[in-house]
């Protein structure tokens, strides 16, 4: 963020503070708020802590009237400008300046402890901020200064992807599953689509070899007819009725 000398921001107010008058620092020790007299305050009025760019600066106005009774230009903090006292959290030194270059410490007391909190944290989120600020310009000073990495593709310049581990899907897609139903399959001798002949298939070709000798065997009686289980049935009983027919009259027929 730049700085703007002529924007001006809020960063604190407090409506009622008091001024006193402090004797000459007896040591390097640091200032004690017990020996001002405190229930005789040179002054009493509103603080405001306002921000210029960097700058920070503590205005001592009148409650009525906004008249400037003193001001305090901070330029860092902790500093020398403003300074706790060693006995107490409600009261501070400051050094205000006229503006001529002439300057003069006084005491700033709060009658909330409160109060003095936040004229502390203002100061401090203020200062900090100014620190981050400072060290964010210096690392855009260094990148701007170091040489500046080119990716860019050159003229004729190429690149190539491999990929790698990438399975190709079958062109089918998945495979059909066999329609289920509780079937097994056919045995391995059957054929597809037939049916397997039943076991008694060769008694019955027997069967029929037979019947058929005992028709060309025209010397020979024929026995009766056999029961339903016999496959030529009414055929064999009416050849062997003709057979006998053809004996007792002495031809011999073919049938």
């Amino acid at each position: 963020m730049a700085e703007d000398n002529t924007y001006e921001s809020m960063l604190c107010v407090k409506p009622e503070v008091h001024v006193y008058r402090i004797p000459p620092r007896a040591s390097n020790r640091g200032y004690r708020a017990a020996d001002w007299k405190l229930d005789e305050p040179a002054w009493s009025g509103r603080m405001k802590i306002t921000a210029k760019g960097k700058m920070a600066f503590i205005k001592l106005e009148d409650k009525n009237t906004g008249e400037l009774f003193a001001q305090a230009p901070v330029e860092q903090y902790p500093g020398c400008v403003v300074e706790a006292v060693t006995d107490s959290s409600r009261y501070f030194v400051i050094r205000i300046e006229d503006g001529n270059g002439r300057h003069a410490f006084i005491g700033l007391g709060f009658a909330d402890r409160g109060d003095s909190f936040d004229f502390n944290v203002a100061l401090q989120d203020h200062f900090k901020w100014v620190k981050q600020e400072g060290e964010l310009a210096k690392l855009e000073a260094s990148q701007s200064a170091a040489p500046k990495l080119d990716l860019s593709f050159k003229e004729g310049q190429t690149i190539k992807i491999s990929i790698g581990n990438i399975k190709k899907k079958d062109a089918g897609g998945a495979k059909a599953r066999p329609m289920g139903g509780g079937l097994l399959p056919p045995p391995p001798g059957a054929k597809a689509g037939g049916v397997m002949p039943p076991p008694g298939g060769q008694q019955t070709v027997a069967a029929v070899q037979s019947n058929t000798a005992s028709l060309l065997d025209f010397g020979s009686s024929v026995p009766a007819a056999q029961p339903s289980s016999d496959v030529w049935g009414d055929f064999t009983s009416a050849g062997s009725n003709s057979s006998k027919d053809a004996v007792k009259s002495g031809w011999v027929q073919f049938s």
